[in-house]
């Protein structure tokens, strides 16, 4: 299993690549992306077999790499419910 640092490692900012966006190492595949399809119901299954060469540590890293990256965001509510 890779650690945190590792994982990591697999998501790069490069502002000539998707405009700046974190993308999965070595792809023009960005995390909002990948995280994206996930919302809206693909299995990893579904999209490792679209995206040849994608891995599940590429996709555990989206995940981590959004984790990270909202750690210490605050939000503003969309919406209130009702009391």
């Amino acid at each position: 299993m890779m650690n945190d640092e590792q994982l990591l490692e697999r998501i790069v900012l490069n502002p000539n690549v998707m405009v700046g966006k974190p993308v999965i190492r070595g792809t023009r595949l960005t995390v909002d992306f990948i995280l994206n399809l996930l919302a809206h119901g693909a299995t990893e299954t579904e999209i490792l077999d679209e995206y040849k060469g994608l891995t599940q540590e590429d996709i555990r890293a989206c995940f981590l790499f959004a984790t990270k990256s909202l750690k210490n965001t605050e939000f503003m509510p969309l919406m209130t419910e009702p009391a």
